[in-house]
C-alpha cells in the first residue's frame, strides 16, 4: 500500500499536478493577504494557461514553447476582450484567431499543446468585463502568472534534472515487462489468444510513444549528453528498444507446440517460467531505478535457462533423436530466443549496479541524431494543410465554427457562465468522432459527479478554510488524472470550481446547476459538430495505416536481409528501419 503511495506521488502526472497547483496557489494567498484577492486570482488563471504546454523534452524548446504560451494566453485575452463590445469586429476577430490557432496543431504536439492554452484564454476572455486600462493590466496579471509558472516548472527541472528521464525510463521497462509477461500467458493452453494479442498492440503503441519521448529528451538536451548518466540512460535506452524488437520479431506457433508437446507438458512449463521470470527481471529493475536503489537480482536466468536446456535434452533422449529431430528444432529456437533476451536484460543489470564500463558502449550510439522526429515551423507545413484533404483543416474549421456557435448560443439564452461553454469544447473536441465522442461522456459524467459530490460537502460545511483546502486537494487530483483517466479528471476539476464559487458567492446551487447546463451544451455541440462537420472516420483511415505500415515493414524487412547476408555490426539504416516499423504498427 505504502508502495503504490510512493509511486503515485512520484509520478510525472502528479508532479505536474503538483506544479501547477503550486504555481496558482500562492500568489492567489500572497494577493489575497494584500486585500487584492482579484489579482491573485488572475494570476492563478496565467499559470494554469501557461501550464498544457509544459512538456518535458529540450529544455531551450521546453522554455520557448512557455514563452509562447504565456504570450498567447495574455494576447488572446486583450485581443478578444477588447473587440467584445461590437460585434461586428467580434465575429470576424474571433474566428479567425480561432483558426489559426487550431491549425498550429499541424507543427506538432508541443505546438498543439501551445495553441490550447491559447484557445483556453479566449474561452475565458469571456469571463470578465474589463475594458481600457483594466483590461490592459488584467492581461499583464496573466502573463505574470505565465511567467511565474516558468519559474516554478523550472525550479522543479532543476533541482531534479534526472527524475523524468528515470520515471520514462521506468514506464518503459514496466510496459516492456508487461509484453515479455503477455507472450507468457501465451503458452498456457486455455489461452484466449486474440484478447492477449490485442493487449499487446496496445501495448506496444504506448511503448513506442515512450520511447519517441526518451529519444527526445536523453539526444536533444546536449548540455547533459556527456554525463555518465545520460550515457548509461542511452544504453538503457537502446537495449529496451531491442528487447521489444526481439520480442517482436520472434513468433512461435502454440497451437502446433502444444500438440506437439501434450505428452511432454513440462517442456513447455519450464519454458513458460523462464519466460515468466525474464518479465519479472525487468519488473525488478524498473522497482529499483523507482526507489532510487542499487540493483540485485534475485531471479537466476542462467539457472532456467540450463534447466531449459536440461528438459530439451531429456525429451531428445526419451522420444529418440530421429522421432524428436522436429520437436528440439523447435525448442532449440526457444531456447536461442531465450539466450539473447537473457544477455540483453544482463546489460541492464550491469547498468544499475553499477558493474558496467561506459567505454565498451562509447560508438554504440553513433549518428543517435538521426533517429530524432525533425521540428519544422515552416511557414509552408500550414499552407500545405489548407485544404479540405488536411485533417488539420477540417478539424480547425469544425473547431472554429463550433466555438463560435456556442458562444452564439450563450449570449441569446439564459447561461449564467456561457464561457463554461466555450471551455467544454475546447477541452472536448478532438479531431476523430471516435475520441469526441468518448471525451463529451467522460465530461458529462465528471460533471455531474464532481457537481454531486461538492454539493453535498456544500451542504455539510460553509466553512472557508476546510473549502480551500479541498479547493486545493480537488485541484491538485483534477489535474493529476486528466491525462490517465478522463472521467476522474473531471470530477476533480468540477469540485475544485464549485468550491472556489462557494467561497466566492453565495448561490453556489445556482452555480452548480449551471455548471452542469453549459457542460452538457458544450458536450452536445461538440460531438454534432464531430458528426455532421466534415467527419473524420477512424475507419476510413485504416487502409492509408495499413499500407504505410507495410511499406515500413517492407524496408526493414529488407535491411534485416541485408544484416543476415554481410553480417558484421547493426547498421544505422537497419535501426532507422526497425523505428519506423515499430511507429508505423
Amino acid at each position: 500500500m505504502l508502495y503504490q503511495i510512493r509511486k503515485f506521488i512520484d509520478s510525472t502526472n502528479f508532479t505536474n499536478a503538483f506544479k501547477v497547483t503550486l504555481a496558482a496557489v500562492i500568489p492567489f494567498i500572497v494577493f489575497a493577504q494584500l486585500d487584492y484577492s482579484s489579482i491573485g486570482f488572475t494570476v492563478a488563471l496565467g499559470t494554469i494557461m501557461a501550464f498544457p504546454s509544459d512538456i518535458h523534452g529540450n529544455l531551450k524548446h521546453k522554455i520557448n514553447g512557455l514563452l509562447v504560451a504565456v504570450f498567447l494566453g495574455a494576447g488572446c485575452t486583450l485581443l478578444i476582450s477588447a473587440c467584445s463590445q461590437n460585434p461586428w469586429v467580434l465575429y470576424p476577430v474571433m474566428g479567425i484567431t480561432l483558426f489559426f490557432l487550431s491549425m498550429l496543431s499541424a507543427y506538432g504536439q508541443r505546438a498543439n499543446l501551445v495553441a490550447f492554452s491559447g484557445l483556453i484564454a479566449i474561452a475565458l476572455a469571456f469571463s470578465h468585463d474589463y475594458k481600457g486600462w483594466d483590461l490592459i493590466m488584467h492581461s499583464v496579471w496573466i502573463a505574470v502568472g505565465g511567467l511565474f509558472y516558468i519559474l516554478i516548472s523550472l525550479l522543479f527541472y532543476f533541482i531534479r534534472p534526472k527524475r523524468y528521464v528515470e520515471l520514462l525510463t521506468v514506464d518503459c521497462i514496466r510496459l516492456t515487462s508487461k509484453y515479455l509477461k503477455l507472450r507468457g500467458d501465451l503458452w498456457n493452453i486455455d489461452a484466449n489468444k486474440s484478447k492477449i494479442i490485442e493487449k499487446q498492440l496496445h501495448l506496444q503503441v504506448e511503448i513506442n510513444t515512450i520511447h519517441e519521448n526518451l529519444r527526445e529528451f536523453l539526444i536533444r538536451n546536449n548540455s547533459a549528453s556527456n554525463s555518465n548518466h545520460n550515457r548509461k540512460m542511452l544504453i538503457v535506452f537502446t537495449t529496451m528498444v531491442d528487447i521489444l524488437e526481439l520480442a517482436l520479431s520472434t513468433a512461435f506457433d502454440y497451437d502446433k507446440l502444444h500438440k506437439k508437446f501434450a505428452d511432454h507438458q513440462k517442456v513447455l512449463a519450464t519454458y513458460q517460467n523462464l519466460a515468466y521470470n525474464l518479465a519479472a527481471s525487468l519488473k525488478k529493475i524498473a522497482r529499483s531505478i523507482e526507489k532510487g536503489t542499487k540493483y540485485t537480482s534475485r531471479h537466476s536466468l542462467l539457472e532456467d535457462l540450463e534447466a531449459l536446456q536440461k528438459v530439451i535434452a531429456a525429451y531428445e533422449q526419451n522420444v529418440g533423436k530421429a522421432e524428436a529431430y522436429e520437436g528440439v528444432l523447435m525448442l532449440n529456437n526457444m531456447l536461442h530466443y531465450a539466450e539473447r533476451q537473457i544477455e540483453k536484460i544482463k546489460v541492464l543489470e550491469r547498468v544499475f549496479s553499477d558493474s558496467i564500463n561506459l567505454q565498451d558502449y562509447k560508438n554504440r550510439n553513433k549518428d543517435i541524431e538521426k533517429f530524432l522526429t525533425p521540428q519544422n515551423y515552416r511557414w509552408n507545413t500550414l499552407v500545405e494543410n489548407l485544404s479540405f484533404s488536411s485533417t488539420f483543416f477540417r478539424h480547425s474549421l469544425r473547431m472554429t465554427i463550433t466555438l463560435l456557435l456556442g458562444y452564439i448560443i450563450g449570449q441569446f439564452l439564459p447561461f449564467q457562465n456561457p464561457y463554461w461553454i466555450l471551455l467544454t469544447i475546447v477541452v472536448i473536441m478532438r479531431p476523430g468522432y471516435g475520441l469526441t465522442k468518448q471525451r463529451s461522456i467522460e465530461r458529462i459524467l465528471g460533471t455531474v459527479l464532481g457537481g454531486i459530490i461538492a454539493f453535498g460537502f456544500l451542504y455539510i460545511t460553509n466553512n472557508h478554510t476546510i473549502l480551500g483546502v479541498l479547493c486545493v486537494i480537488s485541484m491538485l487530483l483534477g489535474f493529476t488524472f486528466s491525462n490517465t483517466n478522463y472521467k476522474i479528471g473531471a470530477t476533480f476539476v468540477t469540485i475544485y470550481v464549485i468550491f472556489i464559487y462557494g467561497i466566492l458567492t453565495p448561490n453556489v446551487n445556482e452555480v452548480i446547476q449551471y455548471r452542469i447546463l453549459d457542460t452538457l451544451v458544450g458536450a452536445v455541440l461538440s460531438f454534432t459538430a464531430s458528426y455532421l462537420l466534415w467527419p473524420s472516420w477512424e475507419f476510413l483511415n485504416v487502409q492509408t495505416f495499413l499500407e504505410k505500415a507495410i511499406a515500413a515493414n517492407r524496408e526493414y524487412l529488407l535491411e534485416i536481409s541485408a544484416f543476415y547476408n554481410k553480417k558484421g555490426d547493426v547498421t544505422t539504416s537497419y535501426k532507422l528501419a526497425r523505428k519506423h516499423a515499430f511507429i508505423e504498427i
